[in-house]
């Protein structure tokens, strides 16, 4: 294993650092100080570099491009709706960023924040801790946090990313990182990128995508990726149904941290990545983050997986506990697992 830092711009005069884990089959995975954003994750494919991410070469990229590409999200992960929620019987208002309501954390999420990093290793594993404190002052939600964003690769070419939080007054905690993926050899669409969800069920959205609290069946709709789909073939599937021309969905799986909760992977069949989370949802959402042209005529080069609680949680009966509590630390795992296939 081995570790690395260089110097990745800077953002508002403070510099940004660049974190960068290598294992012994030359696999690595980079991750910036600046909002816990993960840079990089290349293996190696016979003595051939292979992306597996979506990255950009500059600070002045990623804050041209937006879109969260590959960053961390917090406090809470998609959107609350009406940007209010009730916790022991006290209403709380924070950012309403978008429409009517809070995404991703509003706007001094973690996507915004820098974050003080610690390299770490053992004989198969090597890691980056990116610490910040936030007060409660920074983003109007109740509680002051100690956020901690662990980012492991180790010797199989597992990456895990493992969210602690802390408070001292009881808080939202749903947080995830924003990755885009594309796995293809052609790196152009989405015409060779395969999916597969575990899941049953997607959540209803109204016009705004708030979910209304209803359910539907993922069984024979373009929804279902209950066995490796085809991406491409999903979207027209989907715009024939629905006349939706993209996806931007919650589907509520099972959580585990031996049995993928979904796949992605090219159909040439040379990789796969299956994804591991302890929580009960993952949104995806296709996008071409790169040219506004192109994702206004709905040619996707990109694919977002966000593993998380089901979005809204906090307003919802039944969707998962997101409440962070005094004493009481929670860590939360998301877990990828490169496959070389051929």
């Amino acid at each position: 294993m081995e570790t690395k830092t260089s110097d990745f711009g800077a953002v508002d005069g403070q510099p940004v650092t660049r974190y960068t884990l290598i294992n012994d089959q030359q696999t690595r995975i980079s991750v910036l100080s600046y909002g816990g954003t993960w840079q990089e994750f290349v293996v190696n494919e016979d003595g051939v570099e292979k992306p597996l991410i979506w990255s950009l070469d500059s600070m002045a990229d990623y804050q041209r491009v937006g879109f969260c590409l590959c960053q961390s999200i917090g406090r809470v992960a998609g959107r609350i709706g009406g940007a209010q929620f009730n916790i022991d019987g006290q209403t709380y208002h924070v950012d309403m960023n978008e429409k009517t309501h809070s995404l991703h954390g509003g706007a001094h999420g973690f996507n915004t924040l820098h974050f003080a990093g610690e390299l770490s290793q053992t004989a198969d594993s090597a890691s980056v801790t990116l610490r910040r404190h936030i007060d409660h002052t920074e983003d109007n939600y109740p509680g002051n946090l100690d956020v901690q964003i662990k980012f492991t690769l180790t010797n199989d070419n597992r990456v895990s990313i493992a969210f602690t939080g802390d408070t001292d007054a009881a808080t939202l905690f749903n947080p995830t990182n924003h990755v885009y993926w594309n796995t293809t050899d052609d790196r152009t669409s989405l015409a060779q990128q395969w999916l597969q969800i575990h899941s049953a069920t997607h959540l209803e959205f109204n016009d705004t995508k708030i979910p209304t609290g209803k359910r539907f069946s993922v069984k024979d709709t373009a929804y279902d990726f209950n066995y490796p789909q085809p991406v491409q073939d999903s979207l027209n599937q989907l715009k024939v149904e629905t006349d939706k021309i993209e996806f931007d969905d919650a589907y509520e799986v099972t959580p585990s941290a031996d049995q993928p909760i979904a796949s992605v992977g090219d159909l040439a069949g040379k990789r796969r990545v299956d994804l591991y989370s302890d929580r009960n949802s993952l949104i995806i959402y296709t996008a071409n983050p790169f040219d506004q042209d192109q994702q206004n005529q709905h040619h996707y080069n990109a694919l977002a997986t966000e593993a998380q609680t089901l979005p809204d949680a906090i307003n919802h009966t039944g969707f998962g506990d997101i409440v962070l509590r005094p004493g009481q630390p929670v860590t939360q795992t998301i877990s990828y697992q490169y496959q070389a296939l051929k």
